[in-house]
């Protein structure tokens, strides 16, 4: 199977989780927490061109479809689960976040077998921008004293209710999926 360009960066935001962790957990450098914080901004930010690319030149593939929210997903559960090993956050929230996440997923995959594609809704795209925001002002808190904790925990708890009402929606919106009798 051959890549297209929005695929390939998908995978390299795949393949940039593992760098990042290592930085943010491993320090091998004594500035890892900077070296991970712009890991995970570049890795962030691919999301947005591999969505981009993807729109604007027809490149959009079952791979993509599958390989992009889950790319997301990980970079996301992989931060947010070295924050607490780092003692930075509370598991609570990233329990709820994770199982939304799971719950979602099973939901697509539920809605794929009836042949229906449930696409990213704007309250999903806000919850992950809010939960990506959180994760770099928790790991900035980290690297300097300018940036108080606090903020990082506010905009943390801020994607929780993003991550739990957007969940919500889109169990609300996808009703013939779950109900299905089949």
């Amino acid at each position: 199977m051959k890549l297209n360009i929005a695929n390939q960066i998908t995978l390299l935001r795949i393949f940039l989780i593992p760098i990042f962790m290592f930085f943010l957990l491993v320090d091998p450098v004594g500035s890892g927490e900077y070296i991970a914080l712009g890991i995970f901004i570049v890795a962030s930010i691919t999301d947005a061109i591999d969505g981009y690319l993807a729109r604007k030149r027809g490149l959009v593939t079952n791979f993509g479809k599958f390989a992009d929210p889950l790319a997301d997903k990980l970079l996301i559960a992989g931060a947010l689960v070295a924050l607490i090993d780092l003692q930075q956050i509370s598991a609570w929230p990233v329990i709820i976040i994770l199982a939304r996440e799971f719950a979602i997923t099973g939901l697509r995959v539920l809605a794929a077998d009836q042949g229906i594609v449930i696409a990213a809704s704007n309250l999903g795209k806000y919850k992950t921008n809010a939960q990506i925001f959180a994760v770099i002002f928790l790991v900035l808190s980290m690297a300097t004293s300018a940036v108080p904790a606090i903020i990082g925990q506010i905009l943390l708890w801020i994607a929780v209710a993003l991550t739990v009402i957007s969940g919500a929606d889109y169990m609300m919106n996808s009703r013939e999926v779950i109900n299905d009798e089949d």
